[in-house]
This record gives C-alpha cells, sequence and structure tokens, in this order.
C-alpha cells in the first residue's frame, strides 16, 4: 500500500498538514471573569483610575446605609418608644403601613381592594404564558370588564357594598388608581393625536396641534391645580364633579399629549414606500393604519412609550397640591404627626423603593417587549 504524501492534509482525527497548527484555546486573561474585570475595569489607565474612585465611594457610602438601614435598625414594635436605637426605625412603617397602602379606606372594607388586586394578577398571569390560546378573550377582558369590576369593588353603592367616598382614598392604592387610568386612556388618545397632527386635513391638524402644544406647554401641578379649582367655575350651578375625577382627566390629556410626540415620532420613521404598498393593496386609511403603519411605528417607539408611562407614575405624587394623598403624601402626613417626628426618612425611602419596583418593573417588561418584537435578525 503506498503510503500518504507528507503534503497530502490528512483526515483522520488529530492529524494536520505541514504548516497547520491546531486550535489553541483563549488565553485564560482573556475570559470569563478575569477577561470581563480585565477589559471593562482595568482596560486603560484611565479606567484604572475611575476604578478606585468608584470603589471608594462605595466603600465610604455603602456600608453606613447598610449599617443604618439592617444592622442597627429597629424592626419589631408597636410605638416610638420601640425604636431605641440610632438606625432606621422600620417600626414606623409598620404602624403606619396600612395608611401607607390604602389611605383611609374602612379597615372592614379593604377586601374588596385586595379582591381587585388578586384579580388583576389572575387576569395578567396568562398574558405572559407564551402559547396561551386565549389572549386575546383576557385582553378584552382588561380593557372592558375589569374596569367595571373595579369601580363596582372601590366605589361601591351597588350589589350590597357599602360607599367609600373617594376623599378616604390614599396610600399606594390611590397611586397605582392614578397611574393605571392615566397610563390605559393616554396610550390611544395619543395615537388620535399623532394621526390628527399628521392628517391632511387642516382643521384636524390644527386642531390636534393646539390640543398637542397647549398641554405641553403647562407644567403638570398648574393642570391640577386648575382641574381642582378653576374647572367647577365653569360648570353649571349644582353640578358637581368629583375632585379625584378631575385629576384623573387632567393627568390622563396631560400624558396624552406627550405619548403623541412619541407615537409621531414613530410614524414618521416608517419609510414611505409602506404608505404607499397599503394604498397600492386599496387599503382604506384605517386599515392601513392599523394593520400595517402603527404596528411598525408602536414596535420602533417602545422605550419612548415606556419612558411617558414611568414619567406619568412619578408624576402622580403632585396631586397632593389638590388634596389628595398618594404614597408619598400619606408619608408626610405621617411623618407630621406629634407622636412621631424625625422619622421621616424612613418613610420617604419605603416611598421611594415602592417607586422604583414599579418603574424598574416597566423598564424591563418593555426591554423584553424589543427582544420578542425585534426583527432586525
Amino acid at each position: 500500500m503506498a503510503q500518504q504524501s507528507p503534503t497530502t492534509p490528512s483526515t483522520e482525527k488529530g492529524s494536520y498538514a505541514p504548516g497547520q497548527h491546531p486550535d489553541l484555546p483563549p488565553p485564560p486573561s482573556t475570559v470569563g471573569a478575569v477577561g470581563w474585570v480585565r477589559h471593562n475595569l482595568f482596560s486603560s489607565p484611565l479606567n484604572v483610575a475611575l476604578t478606585f474612585v468608584a470603589l471608594y465611594l462605595v466603600y465610604i457610602s455603602v456600608p453606613p446605609v447598610i449599617q443604618w438601614a439592617f444592622i442597627e435598625a429597629d424592626w419589631i414594635g408597636d410605638n416610638r418608644s420601640d425604636c431605641s436605637s440610632e438606625g432606621a426605625c422600620w417600626v414606623f412603617i409598620g404602624v403606619w403601613f396600612k395608611q401607607l397602602m390604602y389611605g383611609r379606606y374602612p379597615d372592614t372594607e379593604l377586601w374588596r381592594i385586595n379582591t381587585a388586586y388578586a384579580l388583576l394578577v389572575a387576569a395578567f398571569i396568562p398574558i405572559f404564558v407564551p402559547r396561551f390560546p386565549w389572549k386575546h378573550w383576557v385582553g378584552a377582558f382588561l380593557l372592558i370588564g375589569y374596569p367595571i369590576i373595579a369601580y363596582v369593588l372601590f366605589v361601591g353603592d351597588a350589589m350590597g357594598l357599602e360607599w367609600v367616598e373617594t376623599p378616604l382614598w390614599g396610600g399606594l392604592f390611590l397611586t397605582l388608581v392614578i397611574a393605571v387610568v392615566g397610563i390605559v386612556a393616554s396610550l390611544p388618545i395619543g395615537i388620535v393625536l399623532a394621526l390628527g397632527r399628521r392628517s391632511d386635513m387642516p382643521i384636524v391638524r390644527a386642531i390636534c396641534v393646539a390640543f398637542i402644544e397647549l398641554w405641553r406647554g403647562v407644567p403638570l401641578i398648574t393642570v391640577l391645580f386648575m382641574a381642582s379649582v378653576m374647572f367647577p367655575l365653569f360648570m353649571p350651578e349644582g353640578m358637581v364633579f368629583d375632585k379625584l375625577l378631575r385629576a384623573l382627566i387632567g393627568v390622563a390629556l396631560f400624558s396624552a399629549a406627550y405619548m403623541a410626540e412619541v407615537v409621531r415620532g414613530g410614524l414618521q420613521a416608517i419609510p414611505r414606500g409602506q404608505y404607499e404598498a397599503a394604498q397600492a393593496l386599496g387599503l382604506s386609511f384605517w386599515k392601513m393604519m392599523g394593520l400595517i403603519i402603527l404596528p411598525q411605528a408602536l414596535k420602533l417607539v417602545i422605550p419612548g412609550i415606556v419612558n411617558t408611562f414611568i414619567g406619568l407614575f412619578k408624576d402622580t405624587t403632585l396631586v397632593s397640591i389638590i388634596g389628595l394623598f398618594d404614597l408619598l403624601g400619606m408619608v408626610q402626613l405621617a411623618g407630621t404627626n406629634p407622636h412621631w417626628l424625625g422619622f421621616h426618612v424612613e418613610g420617604y425611602v419605603f416611598a421611594g423603593f415602592g417607586f422604583w419596583v414599579f418603574c424598574f418593573g416597566m423598564s424591563r417588561y418593555s426591554q423584553h417587549l424589543e427582544r420578542k418584537l425585534h426583527t432586525g435578525h
């Protein structure tokens, strides 16, 4: 049998032709945790200096905070005398927890709010199940059925439920009511305003432009003040609108103006060919927008939409100026109690953490939607 030529590459595993070498593994210092640290923290003299400065700031700030918030904190108790250490007095949060969560809602009726929370969570679970077959029915329930059920539970005066006036609403419960109503109402209104601003009809375009620029030109605190104080003066005598309802309308319209500009940016990013292709297929304006243009535009502006939602959620704290006590308002009210003076810091930390949880959750879910709807591949 003829021997294989030394210049012919061998097909046997582990054999290489002259001049060829096996692939070597990367150096240990360039992969794994060591590689990440070298690349991100110590890749240049400037990064080395910034890394040490950051570590020093963490060293002088984080341990005192941990010691104050956890190690030396008081966790159990019923009154001010139980806060005897130099750390945080979380007893303050425990004593005022009901007010921070529900405001002055009657204790015997709190089950109605908790039932609405549980129903909302149960309805949202199928939305996050990838292969759930009836998502459109669940979505229809959340948009139509759930608001009616929640209204009956929260307000009462029907089906044998006790009537609870809105001035008794407060805490995180009121924050969620204002934020959810503002978010749900502002998105469709903003879409309509964005379409109207790009309309070829001069009157429609002028009305939408005037509305958007008017509401974007004044601060939300002014809108709330006008809705609470000035709006009733223009109503017929004897007609009274609930203060919370006036605040909800003001927040929704204010956020819709900003949402309209976000959506308009997405509409302008769609190539002209998409419009022309839809028109060539003979689609009407609303079919073109609903089936072709808006799905692409809304996907492009998901970060802007969620950013507007997060801003709206945080702006709900401004309702305290019109006498509505949301989460932050209840923290301020509890801090002015003569028996708990000096413990407002714990309340602000608790409120800040609560807002961060909801805002961070919305941010992460928006990133999930971006990855799910990404078609660049």
